[in-house]
């Protein structure tokens, strides 16, 4: 999940549940809490390590068994500052329940993913990754977003009309925004929809008087409503899901496939778009379908290249360990580029088969005409982070047989 979307859900449930007399300090802790997880980014940043990302990211920071140490170190820090530029606070035990709730809101929403976080770390390394949501899902972050706007446009009779104005203004162009993003990135959408989005935005922020029941519902009321829908729609993508993973363990059924690992990833922009993945002993299958069809979906087949020396000795690699304990769908190749052999792994699980775009999380590594490993790293076009290393001195001087 992205950091906005976990910052906004973090105030919506500081304002409609932890905030009571010590109101902005307590929205403020759920916020911050809310985010603080992606803290371990700044590792990565600071790193040489071409694996950071998926060493650091999501570890223990995004761990429940480092929780209670985070909530207590940040409650002790806040109550600090608080105190010292003057301003009341709740208490330590307090604060400690505000960053629990905010952390493990991050903890959460990112298990919902199809990244996967590792909720046991350091106690176990495993991936928790539900996949009912999409990295970025608009429709989710939107149903945080707008009970919090509509809270503010409806606090008060005086310049209700304004503010109800302005803010199906801004929805509906961020809507519009929207539809520009998933157009770019691939996963387009009709522009009809936009249009339909914008009126359920005028219903809501125009057709209530500024004498009516939306001026009595209160903050608390908007934000307690909007925690519901979340709820309502988190249930509704376990549905979708549910469906998806039907249509994907029937195919591997009907084609006696042998599967080592199965499911069902959630696809921008809607929850009823999904991609089914299968990696089976020799490579995986893979589709991309519509649950509003009822064709079975279609898969593709992406082989492994034949098991060699190339590919066993990279497997022995500690990093090309730590990448296969990340990826859940990945694709073994072997290249050969002059006198270099090559030896490439790309995850599948974040493939967009409308732009054909080459596999995110692409990792290569290669070899020379001795058989030395002079090059590893993710593969510019496959993620754009981080290049691959040159080895001055191979790390490995075991030659070929």
């Amino acid at each position: 999940m992205d950091p906005i979307t976990h910052g906004v859900t973090g105030a919506l449930l500081g304002k409609g549940f932890l905030a009571k007399r010590h109101d902005r300090v307590a929205i403020f802790s759920a916020t911050l809490g809310a985010v603080f997880p992606d803290v371990d980014v700044v590792a990565d940043a600071f790193s040489h390590d071409p694996m950071g990302i998926v060493r650091f990211h999501r570890n223990l920071t995004h761990s429940f068994v480092c929780l209670p140490i985070w909530a207590m170190a940040l409650a002790w820090l806040t109550r600090r500052v608080a105190r010292w530029i003057g301003i009341e606070a709740p208490s330590w035990a307090m604060f400690t329940l505000i960053y629990s709730v905010g952390i493990a809101s991050h903890i959460i929403l990112d298990g919902f993913t199809s990244f996967g976080t590792r909720m046991g770390a350091p106690i176990w390394s495993d991936r928790v990754a539900w996949d009912l949501l999409f990295i970025i899902d608009f429709i989710f972050t939107a149903i945080v977003l707008v009970p919090q706007f509509a809270a503010w446009a409806f606090a008060k009779p005086e310049g209700t009309r304004k503010r109800t104005i302005a803010m199906w203004l801004l929805f509906s162009l961020a809507a519009l925004g929207a539809w520009w993003i998933a157009l770019s990135a691939g996963y387009p959408f009709r522009m009809w929809i936009v249009a339909i989005v914008s009126a359920l935005f005028g219903a809501l922020f125009l057709l209530p008087s500024p004498d009516g029941w939306a001026l009595r519902i209160g903050r608390s009321g908007w934000t307690r409503a909007g925690a519901l829908v979340m709820l309502v729609y988190l249930f509704a993508c376990a549905v979708a899901h549910h469906a998806a993973m039907n249509r994907v363990e029937n195919f591997a059924a009907e084609n006696h496939l042998q599967i080592i690992r199965i499911a069902a990833i959630p696809v921008p922009p809607s929850l009823l778009e999904w991609g089914g993945e299968i990696r089976t002993p020799d490579g995986v299958y893979q589709a991309h379908f519509d649950l509003r069809n009822s064709t079975p979906p279609s898969f593709l087949y992406f082989a492994d290249s034949p098991p060699d020396e190339y590919i066993s000795r990279a497997l022995e690699l500690r990093d090309v360990k730590l990448y296969w304990e990340f990826a859940r769908f990945p694709v073994i190749r072997t290249l050969v580029e002059g006198d270099k052999h090559i030896v490439e792994f790309s995850e599948h699980r974040f493939v967009n088969r409308v732009t054909n775009n080459p596999p995110p999380f692409t990792f290569r590594v290669v070899f020379d005409a001795d058989g030395d490993v002079v090059a590893d790293g993710w593969y510019s076009d496959g993620l754009q982070i981080r290049s691959m290393r040159q080895f001055l001195h191979p790390p490995s001087r075991k030659k070929k047989s």
